[in-house]
């Protein structure tokens, strides 16, 4: 089995950082099944992916291309066809309280801040219910 060390590699890569994250990526991919473009000789992947790039088998240019391709992640596209729709329908404010009408307001119901009486109250449904009988 030939050993492999940082300086025969270091002539091809000359960052032993850059080496380091291109021997690594070359190793996964290994693992998920790309083709070896050397002997395996009983070595691990990382062994392996480190003999490669000594014997100039796989491009270090390459590599790195690859590297930056997997790091990148591409924004999930926007549907353009569908219409933007609210959130808070348009007769209510951004609490989602419902807005008072000046009509609403001048037939006594009350505004913010204001007390409601038990006969406001029964006044309301009242009117809500047009003169029916309650049960």
């Amino acid at each position: 089995m030939a050993r492999v060390t940082v300086e025969d590699c270091i002539e091809r890569v000359p960052n032993r950082f850059d080496l380091v994250l291109l021997a690594a990526h070359r190793a996964r991919n290994l693992s998920r099944g790309e083709e070896l473009t050397i002997e395996r000789d009983n070595d691990k992947n990382p062994v392996v992916a480190l003999r490669e790039i000594a014997e100039e088998t796989v491009l270090p240019e390459a590599l790195m291309q690859d590297l930056l391709k997997s790091l990148s992640r591409m924004p999930e596209p926007e549907p353009a066809d569908e219409e933007v729709l609210d959130l808070i329908p348009t007769d209510q404010n951004i609490f989602g309280l419902q807005e008072i009408s000046a009509e609403e307001e001048a037939n006594g119901l009350p505004v913010d801040g204001e007390e409601i009486s038990p006969a406001d109250i029964e006044a309301a449904i009242e009117a809500e219910l047009g003169g029916r009988a309650r049960r």
